[in-house]
């Protein structure tokens, strides 16, 4: 993936995937070095509020509508609500009123397990909220799995120039 092909091969996905693995087992080995310390109602709380707020919505909406079309603001709770930015502020606010504590790590082992375990990022609109292929997508997949796909005559052909292309 780039700045001009949003999207990722398998096996840049895994290597991602590895990526928050790693992030996720760092954090939980922090929460498992100071399990004694965790303020457990604090880190149960955060944990679940993020998809509570940011995920059961639009799961429930999405399997309530026949066309699995759901409104916009359930893509934006969820990614308000899945964002490292979000989390990271949510944590900050927290320790500013509160006082650091290790029950914070709830924010960073739960959005690092939606990334590195089940694969989740944030949600586009233009894909269903739940995971289902995207015939167009899964079709261009088809398609460069079998070999690069030929430009549309509108695109420029690209020249390769060395082995970083």
């Amino acid at each position: 993936m780039d700045a001009a092909n949003h999207f990722e091969t398998p096996t840049t996905m895994l290597l991602t995937r590895l990526e928050w693995l790693a992030a996720l087992a760092v954090s939980i080995t922090l929460a498992l070095l100071h399990v004694s310390e965790i303020n457990w109602a604090v880190f149960i709380g955060l944990f679940v509020i993020i998809d509570v707020i940011g995920y059961i919505p639009g799961a429930i909406a999405f399997r309530r509508s026949g066309d699995h079309r759901i409104g916009r603001g359930y893509y934006l709770a969820y990614n308000t609500m899945h964002s490292l930015i979000t989390g990271g502020a949510i944590a900050g606010a927290w320790a500013l009123a509160f006082g650091p504590e290790w029950a914070l790590l709830a924010i960073p082992i739960h959005l690092f397990g939606d990334r590195g375990i089940f694969g989740n990022s944030l949600k586009p609109f233009g894909v269903p909220f739940e995971p289902h292929p995207v015939p167009e997508f899964t079709r261009f997949e088809q398609a460069y799995n079998a070999g690069r796909p030929e430009p549309a005559a509108s695109e420029p052909r690209r020249v390769a120039h060395g082995a970083g292309s």
